[in-house]
């Protein structure tokens, strides 16, 4: 059996930051919005569903960052990610598997940051001042 199929959404909200969400279930700590692929659904449909679902918000997708695949990047088993940026206006509301919702600015993230979250949005913040995609080091 392969690694799971999953995605997750660094939301922008124009002028103010990225929204995480705080986890209720371990792995606890601060996430990207996200989760797994439901059979039968595109990448995109789960990243626009799993957004709303766990912040409430509508969002556009706008690029994808990358694909993450390190087998240890989910202590729950190997799951391989595709990381989409995405626009919204609004105030996030926690829901689903989600116990709070809000927007940081990407210099002053909160802590612990779940799965390899850390990892990928330096690789963020690295995108947005250089235009250089993690495999463009």
């Amino acid at each position: 059996m392969g690694p799971a199929p999953t995605v997750d959404v660094i939301i922008e909200v124009e002028g103010r930051g990225i929204v995480l969400v705080a986890r209720r279930f371990p792995p606890l700590g601060w996430a990207l919005p996200g989760g797994f692929i439901d059979l039968g659904e595109t990448a995109e449909a789960a990243a626009v569903r799993e957004a709303r679902e766990e912040t409430g918000l509508e969002v556009t997708l706008a690029d994808v960052l990358h694909v993450y695949s390190d087998p240890a990047r989910d202590p729950r088993r190997h799951t391989l990610t595709v990381v989409y940026i995405g626009d919204a206006s609004g105030e996030p509301r926690p829901g689903d598997d989600a116990a709070d919702a809000r927007i940081f600015p990407p210099d002053a993230l909160p802590a612990p940051l779940a799965f390899d979250h850390a990892t990928v949005l330096a690789d963020y913040v690295r995108f947005r001042r250089t235009g250089k995609r993690p495999l463009q080091r």
